[in-house]
Order: C-alpha cells, then structure tokens, then sequence
C-alpha cells in the first residue's frame, strides 16, 4: 500500500446558503455538496460520478474495484484528484486483458443519480458465496440503533445516503455521499488500501433500497447479510439468493422484512402486537 501513491484532496461533505423559511425569516442552512468527478484510468474516461468530495480517492479506488477495473491492488500506482478540473487520475501496472470488453458493455442500474455496471457483473457467476453469517433479532435491533449515532451529514443537511461497514452490532466505518453507490464504493476503497477497520465486517447497512446494484457490490466484498431500511427489487432478491446473501428490508424500528432467512435468523427478540400490525 505504501507504494501507492494518493493525493487526499478531501473537501468539506456541505455548504450554507442562505433560506427563507416558512415564517419568511432568513437563515442560513447547511446543504450537502454535489460535486462532478471524472475518472480516467491511464488517461482513458471512464465516467462521472456525483459526489459529495469527502473521500474522493476511496471513491475511486472502491468504484474501480467494484467494477472489476482493478483485479489487484498491487496493480494500482496512483490516484490523483484536481477539484479544480473536476478529475480524477488514475495511473496502473497493469490492466485486465478484456479491459475494452468490459467497458464496451455497461448498464445503468436504479442507484441514485444512475449507476453504472460495466461488464456484464450482474451475470457473475465466478464470485465467491459470502460466509452464511447468523443474525439474532436482538442483535439487529442494537445495531440499528448505533446506527442513529453516525449519519452527521444528513442530520445537517439532507439529501444523502448513509451506508456501514458493521461487525454485529458494531459500526466499523461509515460513509455518506450523494448516492448510496457510492457510499459503498468508498467503503470498498478504504477497506482495499487499508484505512478501514481491521476487523472483517460480516454485515453491510444501507439507507437506499436493495438493488441488483447493492447485493453485488455486496457479495463483491464477501459480506453475508445487508440490511435497509429501504425496500427490495426482483433483480436484488434473485441476485441475493444466487450469492447466498440474507437481505433485511425495510428495518426502522422493531420492524424488518427477511428474505432468504431459512436458517439464518434466530428470533430472540420479538416485539408484542400493536393495534393495526399486520398479523400472518
């Protein structure tokens, strides 16, 4: 890792405007950034991304990675990021020997501000089945309420997607940005260069839906359960069933949706009936 050589151009995750309220007094407000990002590998572009700025060098090395860009972080030279220019260079040791098949075929996904999948990564079927993690109801509820503790941004400004490398129970690390694919790409990123935690994560959290695009990212990283407080798609529950990864949809609260929990969730914490919970 100490080879590679990366710029930290990092910026500040949001800016103030100034707002007029309901009550027509002026304030200001903190709003998230949108900021254009070029990726050229090896002086070739590859796309934009809408970002926040925050991490933009993870971003880039987990979007290269989760793409199939890179195969190997030893591959990797430099990453340098110019805001001024908006673009991100990426120098390599080497490319995949397909490199131009992968970027011929490419698939906009359902992600926020539109992400793209390139070489037919949605029909892998060379990835590696996640360790079939267990996950106790009890557990789940503790960790969506550590979550509450981390999504800074949002809480400030709005408009952002909070994703979470956790151990458990325990948060590792947790990323916000614009689109929620890119939370994760950044969280690819500092767990391939090392700046993430030590620990293997064995539970992904999302605030976006559960989308072909989210379960193989997921599967990518060899993490077994992914949890959203969001809902689920055909496409990511038929992915989640080929990679072997549990979904958790729609948890806020005592409330969760499992699909693909036969013998993977132990129910030790159910809630007692409310009036007007739907019963069967």
């Amino acid at each position: 890792m100490s080879s590679i050589r990366l710029s930290r151009a990092r910026l500040p995750a949001t800016l103030e405007i100034r707002v007029v309220d309901e009550f027509g007094e002026p304030r200001h407000q903190a709003i998230a950034a949108e900021r254009a990002l070029t990726i050229y590998l090896n002086r070739r572009e590859i796309v934009t991304l809408m970002t926040l700025g925050d991490d933009p060098e993870a971003l880039v090395v987990g979007y290269l990675r989760n793409q199939a860009l890179i195969e190997r972080l030893e591959d990797l030279e430099a990453v340098h990021v110019d805001w001024e220019v908006e673009a991100a260079a990426v120098v390599t040791r080497r490319e995949p020997a397909d490199l131009e098949a992968r970027l011929g075929q490419r698939t906009v996904t359902t992600g926020c501000g539109q992400g793209t999948v390139f070489g037919r990564l949605l029909e892998a079927t060379d990835l590696h089945a996640p360790l079939p993690t267990h996950l106790r109801q009890s557990v789940l509820y503790s960790l969506l309420e550590n979550l509450g503790a981390y999504n800074a941004t949002y809480r400030s400004a709005g408009a952002v997607h909070g994703c979470a490398l956790c151990r458990q129970a325990r948060v590792l690390d947790f990323v916000e940005d614009v689109g929620r694919h890119n939370a994760v790409d950044t969280l690819a990123g500092r767990q391939w260069l090392g700046e993430g935690s030590d620990e293997p994560p064995d539970i992904f959290y999302t605030t976006g839906r559960l989308t072909s695009e989210m379960v193989l990212k997921v599967a990518q990283l060899g993490i077994g359960v992914l949890v959203s407080r969001s809902g689920v798609t055909q496409k990511g529950v038929e992915l989640a069933e080929r990679f072997g990864v549990l979904l958790i949809a729609r948890a806020k609260g005592k409330h969760f949706q499992a699909i693909g929990a036969e013998g993977r969730l132990e129910l030790d914490a159910i809630p007692p009936r409310r009036p007007g919970d739907r019963a069967g």
